[in-house]
């Protein structure tokens, strides 16, 4: 690992720096839980999945700031994307082209980022949000050090039409402490009976294969219970104590808003 890098966050609070580059750049907000498909199964049901809703929200957003179509026509060459934005877009060549070719979509970010020392900024698209027919790329980008701006691309799958509405999120930004992880060494391990980590897997295992069995038969109780919350609540399945580092919801800070210029005095 580098000298110097190594993130420590009792040394402050940490600050994710961003400087605007150009007038009125996209909006930068944390990521919200909710996601159009999830709302469409039956009684929410992923929402239980709570994994997937810290995913969503473990970061920041930046939305577009209007909407716009794009078809690509299977080429190779910049002018096989063509892109139409909306009516009151402004500047949107600033915003959206076809840069790098072969199908690929950049987005102009309009921010400068800066994070401490150690700490990377993790761009891709906003978690369990799918377009058909685009995909977003990844990049990890050396934030702590970085003195120009990064982009956010995605990639068409095939030929065809995608959209993007004003508000859409475009990226996902992800503070990643990339200067510890090379310090991880993968380890491989036993589940030896007597350790509380085994008979914490064998209580799971047992009240789980005679719950699954349990809503099989149809049993009243089991069928309104509907789902087991033991993660959701962080509990163990067989004792009272919960692990004090669970989270069952993110709440990150907003971007303030820019401070009004102070009048000329006469």
């Amino acid at each position: 690992m580098r000298a110097g890098l190594k993130p420590n966050p009792t040394e402050g609070p940490l600050r994710l720096e961003c400087f605007p580059i150009r007038p009125s750049p996209p909006e930068l907000v944390p990521g919200r839980p909710e996601r159009d498909w999830m709302d469409d199964f039956a009684a929410r049901h992923p929402y239980r999945c709570l994994p997937l809703s810290m995913a969503n929200t473990t970061g920041w957003d930046l939305l577009c700031p209007f909407g716009f179509t794009a078809e690509w026509d299977g080429g190779m060459g910049a002018e096989a994307i063509r892109f139409t934005p909306d009516a009151d877009a402004t500047l949107f060549d600033h915003f959206a082209a076809s840069h790098f070719t072969h199908g690929v979509i950049t987005f102009h970010l309009g921010w400068l980022f800066r994070t401490p020392p150690g700490w990377a900024l993790r761009a891709s698209g906003s978690p369990n949000r799918f377009k058909h027919g685009l995909a977003p790329m990844e990049g990890l980008i050396e934030t702590d050090w970085l003195p120009y701006p990064f982009t956010m691309n995605w990639r068409f799958t095939a030929p065809g039409q995608i959209r993007f509405e004003k508000g859409e999120p475009f990226c996902f930004l992800q503070p990643v402490p990339h200067g510890t992880v090379e310090a991880f060494e993968p380890a491989r391990a036993s589940l030896d009976s007597e350790t509380d980590l085994a008979r914490q897997y064998e209580a799971w295992k047992e009240v789980r294969s005679l719950f699954n069995a349990r809503m099989a038969d149809g049993d009243p109780a089991a069928v309104r219970q509907a789902w087991q919350r033991y993660y959701f609540r962080g509990e163990y399945p067989d004792q009272a104590d919960k692990p004090a580092s669970h989270v069952n919801k993110r709440r990150l800070a907003g971007l303030p808003e820019a401070a009004a210029p102070t009048p000329a005095s006469p």
